[in-house]
């Protein structure tokens, strides 16, 4: 099994973020949590289809971590571009076979991880440090160890996904030949730079998010 399963947008203050996104939509964001080494926190919101946005920024209630910020958020060229407004940085696809999918989709999206947060566990792929899988438009994988996982449980807001536009070469592309038969929403183009977005519909009216 292949689903999009959550989009990830950028920023570098969790509630300046979510003030700017809440505007756009007309509607405010779930609570989230902490990811405790990491050095990261989130909020979340359920755009249909068992799919959600995940809003996430540096936590300054943790001390700096060993490792580098997940999806590039220590790099100077994306907080210089976060300075400005949050931004689509990355998209993750759900797997029941983890291990199986990261062959199957082409791509290295890095080592398996076990996480969790309160009730929740899941195995991710984590790429070495400092880099974003497939420069962020090759997706990274999730498998949750729950029946009920973000997307399902978080309440409906009335915002839902139209479409997620990838652009990128061809052969980057390729690794998403395995979710054409299962997400429609997806939808490919070739270009020379990478680039990720998004169309949704809300209660403010239609947006899009890049």
């Amino acid at each position: 099994m292949l689903a999009l399963d959550h989009l990830v947008l950028a920023t570098l203050d969790l509630d300046v973020g979510a003030r700017w996104l809440a505007s756009r939509l007309g509607v405010a964001l779930d609570g989230g949590g902490a990811h405790p080494g990491w050095g990261t926190h989130n909020r979340l919101l359920a755009l249909g289809g068992d799919t959600y946005l995940e809003l996430i920024a540096p936590d300054p209630s943790q001390p700096e971590p060993a490792r580098p910020r997940p999806f590039g958020l220590d790099s100077p060229t994306l907080r210089q571009m976060l300075a400005h407004r949050p931004r689509l940085v990355h998209f993750i696809v759900r797997t029941d076979d983890i291990d199986a999918a990261r062959h199957l989709m082409g791509h290295d999206p890095g080592d398996v991880t076990e996480m969790s947060r309160g009730a929740l566990r899941w195995r991710i792929t984590v790429p070495g440090p400092g880099r974003v899988a497939g420069v962020g438009v090759a997706p990274t994988l999730i498998d949750w160890g729950t029946a009920t996982p973000p997307g399902r449980s978080l309440p409906d807001r009335g915002v839902s996904l139209v479409s997620l536009e990838v652009e990128a070469d061809a052969d980057t592309l390729a690794c998403l030949t395995p979710l054409g038969a299962t997400e429609p929403r997806i939808r490919t183009r070739v270009g020379d730079a990478p680039a990720l977005r998004a169309s949704l519909q809300a209660p403010s009216g239609a947006c899009v998010l890049d």
